[in-house]
């Protein structure tokens, strides 16, 4: 039978998200899953950024768009003093500056960019102009102006100091589950670098919010260090490394990395429901006087999730139905 779940992978950087998931679809094969199992992902990472990165499998993967709508929590690191045209590591240098603000100053500024904002996404980035991704636009040297849209930043703060004088952690010396923090200079001197923690909601760009802070704070900056902590309601707790994925395709038991389906439902209710109310539900009949509150629910059986449900005034309606064995079967 196939397996339904979330494999939730702390990723490495260089690796893209598509090539996450064929690691995914490999290590299935060489475990002897064959190669008919649905594998998704659950919100895109780039190469240059680590962290959390859902992957959905078999009935799982019906919860990918709601995944991708989820919030999410990120670590990064704005180097001030010059903006590159991607806004990260891997682009040039399209403007400097000399400036460079302090703690004090970042702290102050930070407020400007919480709640809902309105950001301009980066050229590069999948956004589609006229058919075309906005990245393949401007590596081919084509002006992409893109329009502002309205994002929320729930929080925004900067990551509290570990560490002697001059010590800033390199991102890619981090361990999992260890957050890094920012290069505060002394007391009145300006800052080379900041890490901030932010919870944005889905369509947030963290190298446009970079590139907006920095440009307040009147110098100029791009990100050097992304890190997403949370994904929806999964966390740096929960991931695994590419390593202990990799094991899976060795032999190593896939019940040692595989989460159940209804781990990415924990954010909202259960609804228990009864054999004929089950069956109803199984066959996408609408069920009429529940004495529960409106809102999204995922509805089971005993421990098996059947549907996420929608209620209103008492009716329930299916929205996404689950084709899971029962396991009394």
């Amino acid at each position: 039978m196939s397996p339904s779940g979330w494999i939730v992978l702390d990723k490495p950087l260089g690796l893209g998200s598509t090539q996450a998931v064929a690691a995914v679809k490999r290590n299935l094969r060489e475990a002897g899953f064959g190669k008919g199992i649905k594998v998704g992902h659950g919100g895109t990472l780039d190469p240059l950024a680590t962290g959390i990165l859902p992957i959905a499998l078999g009935e799982a993967t019906k919860l990918c768009g709601r995944m991708l709508d989820a919030s999410k929590v990120y670590a990064f690191t704005v180097a001030f003093g010059v903006e590159t045209d991607t806004l990260d590591l891997e682009g040039k240098a399209v403007a400097q500056s000399e400036t460079r603000p302090s703690l004090t100053e970042v702290e102050v500024i930070l407020p400007r960019f919480t709640g809902p904002i309105e950001q301009v996404p980066p050229a590069y980035s999948a956004i589609k102009v006229d058919g075309e991704r906005a990245y393949d636009l401007a590596r081919a040297g084509a002006e992409v102006a893109l329009k502002s849209r309205g994002v929320i930043v729930f929080a925004l703060t900067p990551l509290p100091f570990r560490g002697g004088a001059g010590g800033g952690g390199s991102p890619s010396t981090l361990r999992q589950g260890e957050s890094p923090h920012p290069n505060p200079s002394p007391e009145g001197e300006g800052l080379a670098q900041i890490t901030l923690q932010a919870h944005v909601s889905k369509g947030t760009y963290i190298r446009s919010l970079a590139r907006d802070i920095a440009r307040a704070l009147g110098t100029v900056g791009h990100v050097t260090m992304l890190r997403r902590l949370k994904a929806g309601p999964f966390g740096e707790n929960q991931a695994i490394s590419l390593d202990k994925l990799n094991e899976v395709g060795k032999g190593a038991p896939l019940e040692n990395v595989l989460l159940p389906l209804e781990a990415g439902l924990v954010d909202i209710p259960a609804l228990d429901l009864g054999p004929e109310q089950a069956r109803a539900v199984h066959q996408g009949r609408v069920l009429t006087g529940l004495p529960h509150d409106d809102g999204l629910y995922w509805a089971r059986a005993g421990q098996r999730p059947l549907a996420l449900v929608e209620l209103s005034g008492g009716s329930l309606t299916v929205s996404r139905g689950f084709n899971l064995p029962d396991v009394a079967e």
